[in-house]
């Protein structure tokens, strides 16, 4: 099930080679496994975010490994050279195979 991510890049006027700061945020419980719920005594199972994969145009730019250790709704941020006008695409994937992706336009002009 895909889940409310947002994207947001600062500037918001660049131009080609600026760089861009993209800061992204997904709402995510990032359960760890190790939490009992409050009413039935149980353990909440592991649902936490596993990967972060950033494309720019048909290029990978980026990957990153995530835990449960992350907090809840992680907020990650990250910069990107704008040397083309091309989509960038984020994709989040979690530990129970759910996929969420954002993909904003980068437009150098």
């Amino acid at each position: 099930m895909p889940r409310t991510a947002m994207v947001k890049i600062d500037p918001k006027d660049y131009k080609k080679d600026d760089l861009i700061k993209v800061n992204t945020v997904i709402m995510h419980p990032m359960d760890t496994g190790l939490v009992k719920d409050k009413e039935s005594g149980k353990y909440i199972a592991a649902n936490h975010i596993t990967d972060v994969e950033v494309y720019y145009g048909d290029e990978r730019i980026t990957t990153m490994k995530l835990s449960g250790s992350v907090s809840a709704n992680p907020f990650i941020s990250f910069y990107v050279k704008a040397t083309k006008t091309a989509p960038l695409k984020i994709i989040w994937k979690d530990n129970k195979g759910d996929v969420t992706e954002k993909v904003i336009d980068i437009n150098v002009g």
